[in-house]
């Protein structure tokens, strides 16, 4: 990295980060470039924002177009393009309402204050139905609600007291929700896939149960798509192959294929639950945000996105557990879904990260031992193979 970038992180930027190893200038496709002219194959997209790689022709068009014409106008008037997006959102998640807000963390607290106003409604008071239970190793963002949401204690660490009345139960145990979950419960609240605590899929039985759960207790279903929603599991949301309804659901990421934008769709029966005054957002599902998610969704029609993802990500998972087989000694296998996969590792992550951005590969780590893969969903099984040469390289030389 230019040492000038260098001096200007260090002297201007807070250090919730950790000092940024490269500067990233330009992408294109899968592709992505420093400030030093070192090129990359990007298996990071953003953290699963780039669904459709670096710079796609139409989605590109589609804001260059749309910021010439209207970038932003208050959610007091109407907005064409995010009623038509809403409209779209409706057809993948069923018959319900849409919010737009700027981020998986605004969605995730906009859901949140959805399993209030569902408790008050549902007990008759503000006090008494508020209990939200969420699962460990979740992950449900930075804000106040989110970090109270979430069931990963380093994530609180200096920021307590939290809110109260979430409740974490064990992700995939359902005799485990079934102990916490009573009269109480305004919502029970889960990841269908944990990104960022490790890439572990939801069973379908664990979904069916919650779902059983939440009718006879009268809580809400409410599942944060935020990372494995937007087509990256070779579905448009990942809930989908287990059957299940749910109340409310939290997207963002891959949703603007690379443009900020958040929502939450909330099923009939609850959305009568929001109010004028109850909630708002100044920048959410603006013309511009709008734009590029409808841009994103027309590609994922007009390029079979979704079958792509599908075909690849069955044969990265495959390939990854060879891997496993090849490197016992620092792999103790893989596991994902489509193209949200992981590399369980029996080292710390960190220096495999550095070891594949050093050879060219761009990658992203969770739960401390996981080497995270999320190619954009358009990738091809060259581009994967390039990138698994890359991974093999830095696994042989860790190993040896």
């Amino acid at each position: 990295m230019d040492s000038h970038i260098q001096q200007l992180y260090q002297d201007h930027s807070l250090k919730n980060y950790s000092a940024p190893p490269i500067a990233i200038v330009r992408g294109e496709g899968v592709r992505a470039w420093d400030d030093l002219g070192q090129v990359y194959l990007d298996f990071s997209t953003g953290v699963a924002v780039n669904a459709l790689g670096h710079c796609h022709p139409a989605w590109v068009k589609a804001i260059q177009q749309q910021v010439a014409t209207l970038g932003h106008c208050s959610n007091l008037y109407a907005n064409p393009l995010q009623l038509e997006l809403a409209q779209e959102l409706t057809k993948l998640a069923g018959s319900g309402k849409v919010f737009f807000c700027n981020s998986g963390a605004e969605a995730n607290e906009a859901l949140i204050k959805l399993s209030r106003l569902h408790g008050h409604a549902y007990s008759g008071r503000e006090v008494e139905r508020f209990k939200v239970v969420t699962a460990y190793n979740s992950f449900h963002g930075r804000t106040f609600g989110g970090l109270s949401a979430t069931g990963q204690e380093k994530t609180k660490a200096g920021f307590h007291p939290l809110l109260p009345g979430f409740i974490h139960a064990e992700f995939n145990n359902l005799d485990s929700f079934r102990e916490v979950v009573d009269e109480s419960t305004a919502a029970v609240f889960v990841e269908p896939v944990q990104g960022e605590g490790g890439i572990w899929p939801a069973t379908t039985e664990f979904l069916k149960g919650l779902r059983e759960l939440c009718d006879q207790t009268g809580a809400l279903l409410l599942l944060d798509e935020v990372q494995s929603g937007a087509g990256r599991t070779g579905n448009y949301f990942a809930y989908e192959p287990s059957g299940v309804q749910a109340d409310g659901i939290a997207m963002a990421k891959g949703l603007g294929g690379g443009f900020p934008i958040g929502a939450i769709w909330v099923r009939d029966a609850y959305s009568g639950l929001f109010q004028p005054g109850s909630h708002g957002c100044t920048f959410g599902g603006n013309p511009l945000a709008c734009a590029a998610a409808l841009a994103t969704l027309r590609v994922f029609e007009e390029e079979d996105i979704l079958q792509n993802v599908r075909q690849q990500g069955s044969w990265l998972l495959h390939q990854l557990q060879e891997m496993a087989t090849k490197h016992p000694d620092v792999v103790a296998g893989a596991r994902g879904s489509g193209l949200l996969t992981g590399l369980v590792l029996k080292c710390a992550v960190g220096p495999v990260v550095s070891a594949c951005r050093e050879a060219g590969l761009l990658t992203v780590p969770a739960a401390g031992d996981v080497l995270r893969l999320l190619p954009p969903l358009n990738v091809t099984r060259q581009e994967l193979s390039e990138g698994l040469k890359i991974l093999e390289k830095a696994l042989s030389s860790l190993a040896a």
